[in-house]
């Protein structure tokens, strides 16, 4: 059988889960997720893998598999009787073969996304419904020093949000943006809402965060900046999707986990990050 290390918050797991999904089908193998992982996801999602009680977990000679953020094609014959993945996987490169399952173990739980549905449509612009909702997620939180410190890169500031939301604006009539995040008080004052189609709506409750996720995952398009939550509700949101690209300095130790094009799908557009916060911050 396969199973992975539950690890990280919510992206993390979704990343986690899907990656197991897919190799385990893809090795013939059955796949259980830990108990932690299914407490994670179970109160949001209609996943069906099995869980694999703490108790068996811990009689069975598990065999420790690490995997990259990408697939490769050792991946595909994977050997051991019982194997435990390892990583932090999440590249779409992993399940994109079998997306409409994904989507499926990703659905949202009836009550999770009538609330967030119930939200949208008592949005208004100038008095009228929107023509299309926006997805906006603004990763901050622990980010803001750790990409700095140790990642050496930035994440999202004012002008590439501002361009982000001109985009959508340039192609679609009386968008709204529906915006959520980790450090809203930023978001209230880095965000131009002067034109009325801007809500900060998420709670940005990162121990509960399954209403800003789905609020996200409702809408036509999606704007995110950096991290797997972003990338997870752009996923299943479908639609148009920008992303912060470029993000770190060329010297960045971030580059040896990291692989934009195993990240961000080919069709999702990117927009350079200004590094000039980066490029002074390093030595």
């Amino acid at each position: 059988m396969f199973t992975i290390n539950a690890q990280g918050r919510l992206g993390n797991q979704m990343g986690e889960y899907a990656t197991l999904y897919a190799l385990a089908k893809m090795n013939g193998r059955p796949a259980f997720i830990p108990a932690e992982m299914h407490s994670a996801l179970a109160p949001i999602f209609r996943i069906s893998l099995p869980v694999l009680h703490h108790t068996a977990a811990g009689r069975i000679p598990w065999r420790n598999y690490p995997l990259n953020d990408w697939m490769e094609d050792r991946y595909r014959h994977i050997p051991g009787e019982y194997v435990r993945l390892t990583g932090y996987p999440c590249s779409w490169t992993f399940y994109h073969h079998v997306r409409d399952e994904i989507r499926r173990e990703f659905t949202l739980h009836d009550h999770v996304r009538e609330e967030a549905q119930a939200f949208l449509r008592r949005l208004r612009v100038g008095g009228r419904r929107p023509g299309t909702f926006v997805g906006v997620h603004v990763r901050r939180g622990d980010y803001v020093h750790v990409m700095p410190r140790v990642w050496k890169g930035v994440v999202a500031d004012r002008g590439y949000l501002e361009r982000a939301l001109g985009w959508f604006r340039a192609r679609h009539r009386a968008p709204v943006f529906v915006v959520t995040s980790n450090g809203m008080a930023w978001c209230r004052e880095n965000i131009d809402a002067s034109r009325g189609d801007v809500v900060f709506a998420g709670d940005g409750v990162e121990t509960s965060p399954a209403k800003d996720f789905a609020l996200l995952t409702q809408c036509n398009h999606t704007v995110m900046t950096i991290g797997t939550f972003g990338i997870w509700a752009a996923y299943l949101a479908g639609g148009d999707t920008i992303h912060l690209a470029n993000f770190t300095l060329w010297h960045s130790p971030f580059r040896w986990i990291f692989k934009p094009q195993a990240a961000f799908p080919p069709e999702w557009m990117g927009i350079a990050a200004d590094l000039g916060q980066a490029r002074e911050n390093s030595p």
